[in-house]
């Protein structure tokens, strides 16, 4: 399931770094942690988006603007969730970066019917390796037309498919078919236009800091609906439960595909209308192309 979880900014104008994941997640594990339930501890089956909201670029990051922002959150397994936001609620005063949020209501994503082929956006950056210590390997550019690029995230899917247990080895054999098809003249507009769809992102992992390549464009994927269904709801490709990887499905009205959620906590607050300007955006993903 998906729910996105909807803040207040209690100080407009302030801002984050354009590259801002091992932001979020350090303060999901913090929480995570704080909650003290140990089974929940080493769950990766987890994903989540860049924080959304009306913003404008400086050379510091991206300045909010808007009276609320989102983080999308999505995982298969929903007692997770339920503790992951009872704990971001029980925290009143958040700080993130230089915003101070203050967290409000979360609503549900109502699920899609994915078919064997599915167009999908990145609401954060899509990594394809996994570095190693002191090596530059992590950074290393594919270009998304090749089938490395495919190959790699197939590996990468199918291995965190068999390590789940949620899948019978007749079904594991049975994914054998997998491809992604960038959307190449997204990509080789970008590329006129001197903008990049390729970046390099910072990820920490036990304490060590790494840096690896993430990509953001629209594509296309031929699986499994299994297959689909998993990368929906736990990302696709490295580092997803560290917030890369994370797709939505293009062209489609997000205001149109949620209700309002209720986790399984006491006096929960009621829940407030949806406001559109802090949608996630849609293929131009979540850093300004002008942007270094």
């Amino acid at each position: 399931m998906r729910i996105r979880l909807i803040f207040s900014l209690k100080n407009k104008g302030a801002y984050l770094p354009f590259h801002h994941q091992y932001i979020l997640a350090q303060f999901l594990k913090g929480l995570i942690v704080k909650g003290g339930n140990e089974s929940f501890f080493n769950y990766n089956y987890f994903n989540f988006s860049g924080l959304k909201g009306q913003t404008k670029v400086s050379r510091s990051g991206l300045h909010y603007y808007s009276s609320l922002v989102t983080l999308v959150l999505s995982a298969p397994d929903q007692d997770f969730l339920d503790y992951l936001l009872e704990q971001v609620f029980k925290t009143p005063k958040i700080e993130l970066g230089n915003l101070i949020l203050s967290p409000e209501y979360t609503e549900k994503e109502t699920e899609p019917e994915l078919e064997t082929s599915n167009k999908f956006v990145c609401i954060s950056p899509l990594v394809l390796l996994m570095p190693t210590f002191d090596d530059e390997s992590g950074k290393r550019f594919i270009n998304p037309d090749t089938d490395e690029f495919s190959d790699l995230l197939y590996e990468s899917t199918l291995t965190r498919m068999e390590k789940s247990g949620w899948y019978t080895q007749e079904q594991m054999e049975s994914f054998y078919k997998f491809q992604v098809v960038p959307d190449m003249n997204y990509v080789n507009k970008l590329r006129e236009q001197q903008k990049k769809f390729a970046r390099i992102y910072s990820v920490y992992d036990m304490d060590v800091k790494y840096e690896v390549r993430g990509y953001t464009l629209p594509f296309t994927l031929y699986a499994a609906e299994e297959v689909q269904d998993f990368v929906f709801k736990c990302g696709l490709g490295a580092f997803t439960h560290k917030g890369f990887g994370m797709l939505d499905l293009a062209n489609n009205m997000p205001s149109q595909r949620t209700e309002p959620y209720k986790f399984k906590r006491e006096g929960f607050v009621p829940y407030r209308q949806h406001v559109s300007e802090n949608l996630p955006k849609r293929e131009g993903g979540d850093i300004p192309d002008s942007i270094e």
